[in-house]
C-alpha cells in the first residue's frame, strides 16, 4: 500500500502527538505537549495518512551543528513513530525516504538523530557517529589525582538556574564550536533544559545549579537534581547530573568537585557524558567511574560532495572513495577526496576506487569518531589500495571526540 505523505497543519497536531504517544508508550501532560508543540517546525513535519488516519510521523529541528573545523546546517530528525496498527507496511520507509529527499532539496548536507532503537536507522544510511558514557561514581572514593588543575581565583556559586539563564547560555555558546556534534540551542530548547515542573523531575528534587566564576565572569556551570534518600538512618542521596559545561580545565575540575562533594550524597549518576570527558582522567581511582557505554548521535550524509568538502581534516589525504547509497542515488558513485590543512576538494570521478563503503559508514566517521579502521576489520569497508582506509581514517579522525549532549 502507498500512503500520502505531507506536512501536518497546526490543527492536526493532536493526531500527530497521538501517534507519538502510541509509538513511545508515553502520555504527556498538557504542559509537556504545549512545550513540545511550541518547538515544532510544522513545515518540517511529515505525516503518512491512511485515509483520515495519521499512520506515521516524523519531524525535524533545523540546527547549526559543529563539525570538524566548522559548523554546518543540519537536519535534526526527531519524533519518528508509526502506529502499532500500521507496522511493517512500509510507512516508516516511505517517511524516511521522503524526509531525506526534502533535506537534500533544502541544501542541508547532513542529518542527525538520537535513536530510540539502535537497530532501526542503519538501513536508511545513518551511521553511529558519537558514543557516550554514563558514570555511577561513589562519592566517598572520588578523590582526584594530585595534579588536578586548580585556580585560586575561581569560586563556586549556588544559583537558581532560571535566574542565571543568560550566564548559562553564555557558557554554552562559548564552547559549542569546540566539539563536533554539539548544536546551537534555540530559545525553546533552553526552556526544555531548564524545565522544572514535577513531571520533569522523574522522582528527584528540583533543578539545581552550580556556577564556576571569577572576577572576569562565568567559566562553567553544572545542572543537577538530588534524590535525598536514607538507609538505616544514614544519608544515601543520589545526585543526577544533567549538564556540566566549562570553558577551561580548572573550571571543569571545580564543577566536578562541587557535585561529588555535595553533602548527604553518596553517589553521582552522570548520564550520557562524552567518552573523553576529563573526569575519566581526573579520578585517582578510575575504576570508581563504573562506566556504561552507549551509542549517542547518529549521522546521515545526505550530500556527500558538500559534506566532505565542508569539514576539516586532521591529516592530508588523497583517495578515491566509492560510496554505496540505496536511498540517496545522487551519492552512489566514486568521489575523489583531496584534503590538507588548506581545505578539501571533492569531485565525482571515473577513476578506480581505493576503497568502497556504504554511506552509513561514512556517516559514522563524519564527525571524527574514528571507526573506519574497525569497520575495515569487521568487513564493512572494502580496501582496494593498501593503506587507503588507514589514510582516510587518520584524516577524518578528530579530537575532542564527537558528542551532542542533549537529546532532541
Amino acid at each position: 500500500m502507498t500512503y500520502p505523505i505531507r506536512p501536518i497543519t497546526e490543527a492536526e497536531w493532536p493526531a500527530f502527538s497521538d501517534v507519538l504517544s502510541e509509538g513511545f508508550g508515553w502520555s504527556g501532560t498538557p504542559e509537556q505537549l504545549a512545550r513540545w508543540k511550541a518547538g515544532t517546525e510544522f513545515d518540517r513535519t511529515l505525516a503518512a495518512f491512511d485515509g483520515p488516519v495519521v499512520a506515521g510521523v516524523t519531524g525535524i529541528h533545523s540546527f547549526t551543528m559543529t563539525v570538524p573545523g566548522g559548523q554546518l546546517p543540519t537536519a535534526g530528525v526527531t519524533a519518528v513513530s508509526v502506529l502499532p496498527s500500521h507496522r511493517r507496511r512500509g510507512v516508516l520507509t516511505s517517511l524516511m525516504h521522503r524526509q531525506l529527499n526534502d533535506v537534500y532539496e533544502r541544501g542541508e548536507p547532513i542529518a542527525a538523530l538520537y535513536a530510540s532503537e539502535s537497530v532501526i536507522y542503519g538501513r536508511f544510511g545513518y551511521g553511529r557517529a558519537a558514543d557516550d558514557l554514563t558514570f555511577r561514581i561513589d562519592t566517598h572514593r572520588s578523590a582526584f589525582v594530585r595534579s588536578a588543575p586548580q585556580d585560586p581565583a575561581l569560586r563556586l556559586t549556588v544559583a537558581k538556574p532560571a535566574e542565571r539563564r543568560a550566564d548559562l547560555k553564555q557558557v554554552y555558546d562559548a564552547q559549542v564550536t569546540s566539539r563536533p556534534g554539539q548544536y546551537e540551542r534555540s530559545e525553546n530548547f533552553w526552556v526544555g533544559v531548564l524545565a522544572d515542573e514535577e513531571f520533569d523531575r522523574h522522582g528527584a528534587g528540583q533543578l539545581r545549579c552550580l556556577i564556576a566564576e571569577d572576577e572576569r565572569g562565568v567559566r562553567g556551570y553544572a545542572l543537577f537534581r538530588v534524590n535525598p534518600t536514607w538507609n538505616d538512618g544514614l544519608a544515601d542521596g543520589e545526585l543526577r547530573l544533567n549538564e556540566l559545561y566549562a570553558l577551561d580545565p580548572a573550571a571543569h575540575a571545580l564543577l566536578w568537585r562541587g557535585v561529588l562533594d555535595r553533602d548527604l550524597v553518596t553517589k553521582v549518576v552522570a548520564w550520557g557524558r562524552p567518552i573523553d570527558d576529563p573526569i575519566t582522567q581526573l579520578l585517582a581511582d578510575p575504576r570508581q567511574l563504573h562506566a556504561r557505554w552507549g551509542d549517542e548521535l547518529w549521522v546521515r550524509v545526505v550530500d556527500v560532495q558538500r559534506a566532505l568538502s565542508s569539514r576539516a581534516y586532521a591529516a592530508p589525504v588523497d583517495v578515491v572513495v566509492e560510496v554505496g547509497d540505496d536511498v540517496c542515488p545522487w551519492n552512489a558513485r566514486r568521489w575523489r577526496l583531496t584534503a590538507d590543512a588548506s581545505g578539501a576538494e571533492v569531485k565525482p570521478t571515473e577513476e578506480e576506487a581505493d576503497l568502497a563503503l556504504p554511506v552509513a559508514s561514512l556517516g559514522g566517521a563524519y564527525l571524527g569518531a574514528g571507526a573506519l579502521s574497525a569497520q575495515l576489520d569487521a568487513g564493512l569497508v572494502r580496501e582496494r589500495t593498501a593503506g587507503a582506509v588507514r589514510a582516510l581514517a587518520a584524516a577524518m579522525s578528530w579530537n575532542p571526540k564527537p558528542w551532542a549532549g542533549n537529546v532532541f
